[in-house]
């Protein structure tokens, strides 16, 4: 089961950092403009978002090898078929397709994780996981980017799809077992709550390219707002919420979703957007840019293993997880010294610095969420706080493309990079400035316990 979930964890952000990588190759191969090109990246975590919750709520209903095998059947047939995609809407559809499916992966993992390990073999499977995670943020784009040049940018998603394969070939190993909650699914809160968020990104990508004052971007954000209140209205009423607003009531649970959301809004839109800077504006090759965001992602491969072993040392996690969230803050400061003589020695103190804000958090984040609720309910915890991660990791990326889309003329290439990039880096580090505060006060807060799930 181990094995399963952690080769899981690696495929599912190769596939997202491999896009982004390959983003300029598609769309000069497919002859699609920036907007299109963006929903490859979009496309996928904008569905990774949605499902994500539905997903927890199926995991703790179905069974969490069932829902877990489910996903990652779907996410290897989409990415499969997206290698063979010969036009750029047949393209993004089934990456919107492979985003359903590692939602439900990815749920069902820390699900199965957080069902069979408990107490200290726990914090260690946890500790594992965030390795994985980290292999997977860390050699993605370095592996997109010889894939790229060797193969072609549709190597980048047939990689990912063959560890699928392998994972479904374990499934038969798994421990099975029955879902531990009964009762409807909640389909009404499903539905506007991906709504909502599909709304949100359409506005936000498409906005440069149609006006920020067309009459459908501004009528997306309305009904996107109107989406939202009814999701809230719908998750209160309902027997058994995907969404369980009871959970919130808990200060370091809210904590635990607000840095878990900040440092994947800061990490992620740069490993989708820094590989264009380097190879339009630096000069570098797919596979030296690949090279080059490892000095992001490597310290996810070791620092997960450090947490497990200080936290076990008397160390708060809680404190861990603000010291991450600051560190993050000030990395992304210092990369606002970004220009077009930079180079990778340049670059590397402050991108060593924000991987290592996010290192440290990988793998606790999830540890937290899943422990503070009641081991019925840790498909729920474990979507709630994907869902935040996630989807605020496809808010921003959708949110910087506008940005950059607008100061480049759509181009993302100079003049116009630079300057748009900084505006994104130092509102990116007074964003997770504030979350740090924000998280500090949050998780020093007495537990509250809600129907005896949260502690």
């Amino acid at each position: 089961m181990l094995a399963a979930v952690l080769l899981a964890t690696i495929a599912l952000p190769i596939t997202l950092t491999g896009a982004s990588v390959a983003l300029p190759r598609i769309g000069a191969d497919l002859d699609a403009d920036l907007a299109a090109v963006q929903w490859v990246v979009n496309g996928y975590n904008a569905t990774f978002a949605s499902f994500m919750l539905a997903a927890g709520s199926l995991a703790d209903v179905l069974g969490r090898r069932r829902v877990f095998a489910t996903g990652m059947a779907i996410f290897t047939v989409g990415g499969l078929a997206s290698a063979f995609a010969g036009d750029i809407v047949l393209l993004d559809a089934l990456r919107a397709l492979a985003g359903i499916g590692a939602a439900a992966g990815a749920t069902g993992a820390s699900a199965l994780l957080a069902q069979t390990f408990h107490g200290r073999a726990r914090a260690r499977a946890f500790g594992l996981f965030g390795v994985a995670l980290g292999v997977g943020l860390a050699f993605g784009p370095s592996i997109a980017g010889a894939l790229i040049e060797l193969f072609g940018w549709r190597a980048v998603f047939v990689a990912p799809a063959v560890v699928g394969a392998v994972v479904l070939l374990l499934v038969p190993l798994l421990p099975s077992g029955r879902g531990e909650q009964t009762g409807r699914l909640d389909w009404a809160g499903a539905a506007t709550f991906t709504g909502a968020l599909l709304l949100v990104i359409f506005a936000f990508v498409q906005g440069p390219d149609f006006g920020w004052g067309h009459p459908l971007i501004l009528a997306a954000f309305v009904a996107a707002v109107a989406l939202l209140g009814l999701f809230v209205r719908v998750e209160r009423r309902h027997p058994a919420p995907m969404f369980d607003l009871a959970l919130l009531a808990s200060p370091r649970f809210r904590g635990v979703c607000l840095a878990a959301a900040i440092i994947v809004m800061v990490l992620v839109p740069l490993l989708v957007y820094l590989p264009s800077y380097f190879t339009t504006v630096l000069g570098m090759s797919a596979g030296g840019a690949g090279a080059t965001l490892i000095l992001l992602t490597a310290p996810t491969l070791v620092l997960p293993l450090v947490t497990g072993v200080i936290t076990r040392r008397g160390v708060s996690p809680y404190a861990v997880v603000v010291v991450s969230v600051a560190v993050v803050a000030a990395g992304v400061a210092w990369l606002t010294t970004i220009g077009p003589d930079s180079t990778a020695a340049t670059l590397a103190a402050p991108l060593l610095t924000v991987g290592t804000g996010v290192g440290i958090s990988i793998g606790l984040l999830d540890a937290l969420a899943v422990g503070s609720v009641d081991p019925a309910r840790a498909g729920i915890a474990s979507g709630m706080v994907n869902t935040a991660r996630v989807a605020g990791e496809t808010v921003a990326i959708a949110v910087v493309g506008s940005v950059l889309a607008t100061t480049t003329a759509g181009r993302l290439a100079d003049p116009g990079f630079t300057g748009g990039l900084h505006a994104v880096l130092w509102t990116m580090a007074g964003a997770a400035a504030l979350c740090a505060i924000s998280a500090a006060s949050l998780t020093r807060s007495r537990p509250v316990p809600v129907s005896a799930s949260v502690g």
